[in-house]
């Protein structure tokens, strides 16, 4: 190990870990490869959030001035309240998307932490200066193909900064700090800040763009879940039965996936008698749930399956291909 990746090991990774005593003459070997090891994890980090967050900013560029500036066209959020000011007063856009979101950075500092509100202040200023320097060609000006793929490429840019833990509109961040002081869920939050935007565009740009721009809105939208959720959907699956083994082995040979077992009882009659019993969980795609519940069917009919939606997994078996029988 060079003396430079040393110095920069003990600088980034060990030395915040430990008192002012620290002293790095004695590190062991052990110490140091370890330290190693998590400056690699966090390297890679880095570099996965900096390409999904470059990928966001040009994304949401491509949506902006391909599509949406030329024909007056909105979204929700803050992206919309910059681009509904910029439909009206023709102040350029890179300059509202600074201006409107340094309030939502700020909040995010104290509501989301240090490390998110950075992230966030370069991805904004990052999307500015795209949208100031980088030139885009006018795709079309039908207006429905505006809709639908401004919002597309708006949603995806969005998306994929989410992905590298950042935002490019902060009305989320809004959204979480007034669910925690009114109590309300942070769907309704957005939902009535959105009206508001879109009322404000029906009055001042007109109802036929103010129509345009909830279908733009949409597409954002559904784009945003996609890529946010993955492309895959996941189920966890809870299974009670009394072969708990036999589905076991199944799950792990025929369906190519891992599995959580846990001990447990379960109740019946009316006294409520109890019995032990293993409870078996796994996590398969939606394409796979009906193979799977014909395969458990096979071993008992009567088995307790509890299905629910998983919005990502990490690890373990998941991305393996199943097995072929």
């Amino acid at each position: 190990m060079n003396a430079f990746l040393k110095n920069l090991i003990i600088r980034t990774i060990l030395k915040p870990n430990k008192n002012k005593e620290f002293n790095p003459q004695a590190l062991s070997s052990f110490e140091l490869a370890k330290g190693y090891r998590e400056l690699s994890i966090v390297t890679k980090r880095y570099l996965k959030d900096f390409i999904l967050i470059t990928v966001g900013i040009f994304s949401a560029s491509f949506g902006f001035k391909g599509f949406l500036l030329t024909n007056h066209f909105i979204d929700g959020g803050a992206t919309g309240i910059s681009l509904l000011i910029s439909a009206i007063t023709k102040i350029p856009l890179y300059m509202l998307i600074i201006g409107i979101n340094i309030p939502f950075i700020i909040l995010a500092y104290h509501v989301m932490g240090k490390q998110f509100a950075v992230k966030t202040a370069l991805a904004i200023a990052g999307l500015s200066a795209v949208l100031a320097l980088v030139t885009f060609p006018n795709i079309t000006n039908d207006n429905l193909l505006v809709a639908v793929f401004g919002g597309f490429f708006l949603g995806a840019g969005i998306g994929f900064a989410i992905r590298g833990g950042a935002v490019i509109d902060g009305t989320e961040v809004l959204a979480i700090f007034l669910s925690k002081k009114l109590g309300t869920t942070i769907g309704d939050i957005i939902i009535i800040i959105n009206v508001i935007i879109f009322g404000a565009a029906a009055y001042l740009l007109g109802i036929e763009v103010a129509l345009y721009s909830m279908i733009t809105y949409l597409a954002a939208s559904k784009t945003l879940d996609f890529i946010v959720e993955g492309i895959e959907e996941y189920i966890g699956v809870t299974i009670v039965s009394s072969h708990s083994e036999e589905i076991r082995e199944m799950i792990i040979s025929t369906m190519g996936r891992g599995v959580t077992v846990y001990s447990g009882k379960r109740g019946y009659g009316k006294r409520g008698e109890t019995e032990e019993v293993e409870i078996i969980y796994t996590v398969v795609t939606r394409l796979e749930l009906n193979k799977l519940n014909t395969e458990i069917e096979k071993i008992e009919p009567t088995a307790f399956v509890v299905m629910n939606s998983v919005k990502d997994t990490k690890g373990g078996m998941i991305k393996r291909r199943p097995l072929d029988h």
